[in-house]
C-alpha cells in the first residue's frame, strides 16, 4: 500500500493582464496539468481572466495521485490618462493632471513642483514630454504622455525711446517683435491695440 502523494503549488496567485506567473508544483514524481499545460512540475501561465489550474501529482508507482487547484486572479490595469498637450512661455508654468489611478509617478522630474502626485506644477526651460505611470488599487500600472511646449518670448520694441511731436501733431508709433499688441496707456493713441498706432 503506497501512501497517496501531498502535491502543492507555488507561484504568483495574482497578476495583472499581461503578466505571467510562474507555477511550481511539488510533492510527487510526475505531474500532469490542466488546460494543455503539459507535464513538466513548472509552468508559465499568462491567463487574460481569472482562471484555476489544476495539476495532477502523481507517485512513483503512477497508482497514488493528489488533485491541486491553484486559482491565478487577473487584476485589470488601470486606464493613465496624463492630460492634453500644452504650451507655456518660456518663465510661465501650468498644472498637469493625471487621472486613473491611486498613486502617480512623473518623469522626468525636471521643472516639476512634486513627481509623486496627480497634478504638479510644471515650470520646464525647454520643450519636454512627461511620462506618468499611474498603479491602481491591485498594483497594476499604466503609462500616459503629455507634451509641455515652452515658446521662446517674443523681443519686444517700441521704436525710438523717445520723440518730438508739435501741439496738436501726430506721430506714428512703430513697434515690432510679435503678432499682437496692445498699447498702454491709451490716451491720444488712435488704436491701442495695433503696432503703429497715430
Amino acid at each position: 500500500i503506497n501512501d497517496t502523494p501531498v502535491g502543492m503549488v507555488s507561484g504568483d496567485n495574482e497578476i495583472c493582464i499581461g503578466e505571467m506567473s510562474e507555477l511550481t508544483a511539488s510533492g510527487g514524481n510526475s505531474y500532469l496539468w490542466s488546460n494543455f499545460l503539459g507535464t513538466n512540475n513548472i509552468v508559465n501561465v499568462s491567463p487574460t481572466i481569472t482562471t484555476n489550474y489544476v495539476v495532477t501529482v502523481s507517485d512513483i508507482s503512477g497508482f497514488c495521485m493528489d488533485l491541486v487547484n491553484f486559482e491565478v486572479t487577473v487584476n485589470p490595469l488601470p486606464t493613465a490618462n496624463a492630460g492634453n498637450d500644452v504650451a507655456i512661455c518660456e518663465g510661465a508654468s501650468t498644472n498637469l493632471n493625471a487621472s486613473g489611478g491611486v498613486t502617480y509617478l512623473w518623469t522626468p522630474t525636471t521643472g516639476l513642483s512634486n513627481a509623486n502626485i496627480a497634478n504638479p506644477i510644471a515650470n520646464p526651460t525647454a520643450t519636454t514630454l512627461y511620462t506618468v505611470m499611474v498603479t491602481n488599487t491591485n498594483g497594476c500600472t499604466d503609462t500616459s504622455d503629455v507634451n509641455v511646449t515652452v515658446n521662446p518670448l517674443p523681443t519686444a520694441n517700441a521704436g525710438p525711446s523717445s520723440t518730438s511731436v508739435c501741439p496738436n501733431g501726430t506721430v506714428n508709433l512703430n513697434a515690432t517683435g510679435g503678432v499682437s499688441y496692445v498699447w498702454s496707456p491709451v490716451i491720444g493713441l488712435s488704436n491701442p491695440n495695433i503696432a503703429n498706432p497715430v
